[in-house]
């Protein structure tokens, strides 16, 4: 299942509270992490093969193996779908990309993709798991200097993001910027203000701006598939909220859909065959739109 967006790849050092580099046998987690509640990026970087996780990570996502045996391959269809993604908006001119729920950064992440396409694009990554802002940091000495940012912020405040200091001064907002909602507004319940938090992002930004998002949706698993992973995801730090495909079309707004508008996650603008299996590896939407 979606479960943010980070990554496998394997760090050999993190900076952590300015300390310094540490190898990973060092490497401990902050205090204010609580690794015994299974986090969905620390699960999704399970899904992909990674390290950064925890027992109650590893023992949640085992669980949501168990009843959607293709979880892994979703995982993957996800990151590639990211990657698409990137390489479109830099095709349309966008060389300014705010991640929200950027997850553990990793090989194919936003900043990668973005800086291997168009070496002068900016990126702000933003999220509120601690062990995500380690490795995001520890990211940023592989790109040039002032091109990378990393916030510690949530995306149900908007306005906290919006107003961060750090944000102002990493992007122009009133020049197209690349949105990213990557496998993240799942998390985010209709009470907790999700059309209302996403609302405020889009109007925050200037016309020739992307929306990019993957959402997951009971729409392609059974019932039975559907119940058990909201049930395991309700014990996560997130609980999950699977929605249909026109209560993820009402995410973009009046923002004008790109071909080919909003289809399952990996039918968006494929550029090669299609892995055996990604019907029900993949219950997810996918979609970018322009704000003209």
């Amino acid at each position: 299942m979606l479960s943010g967006h980070c990554g496998d790849l394997m760090w050999d050092e993190a900076m952590v509270g300015g300390a310094g580099p540490v190898t990973v046998g060092e490497w401990q987690p902050p205090a204010e992490l609580n690794t015994g509640v299974p986090h969905p990026a620390r699960m999704y970087d399970y899904y992909l093969g990674g390290k950064d996780n925890f027992p109650a990570d590893r023992e949640a996502a085992e669980k949501v193996i168990a009843a959607m045996p293709d979880a892994r391959l979703g995982a993957r269809i996800n990151r590639e779908f990211l990657g698409r993604a990137v390489e479109f908006a830099v095709g349309q001119g966008v060389r300014q990309f705010l991640d929200i729920g950027t997850g553990i950064p990793a090989v194919g992440s936003t900043g990668e993709v973005a800086h291997r396409v168009a070496p002068d694009a900016r990126v702000v990554y933003v999220d509120n798991d601690p062990i995500v802002l380690t490795h995001a940091r520890a990211l940023l000495a592989h790109h040039l200097a002032g091109h990378t940012s990393v916030l510690h912020a949530d995306l149900r405040d908007p306005e906290a993001i919006l107003g961060d200091p750090g944000l102002k001064e990493a992007l122009d907002l009133s020049r197209p910027v690349a949105l990213m909602l990557v496998a993240v507004l799942h998390f985010v319940r209709d009470e907790e203000g999700a059309a209302e938090t996403v609302a405020r992002l889009r109007d925050a930004l200037a016309p020739g701006s992307l929306l990019i998002l993957s959402h997951g949706t009971q729409d392609f698993m059974t019932a039975q598939a559907a119940a058990e992973t909201t049930r395991i995801y309700s014990r996560a730090s997130s609980p999950l909220v699977l929605r249909a495909k026109e209560q993820v079309r009402e995410f973009f707004g009046d923002f004008e859909l790109a071909d080919p508008g909003l289809v399952q996650l990996p039918l968006w603008q494929p550029r090669a065959e299609l892995p055996q299996g990604w019907q029900g590896a993949a219950p997810a939407y996918a979609g970018v739109a322009i704000k003209r």
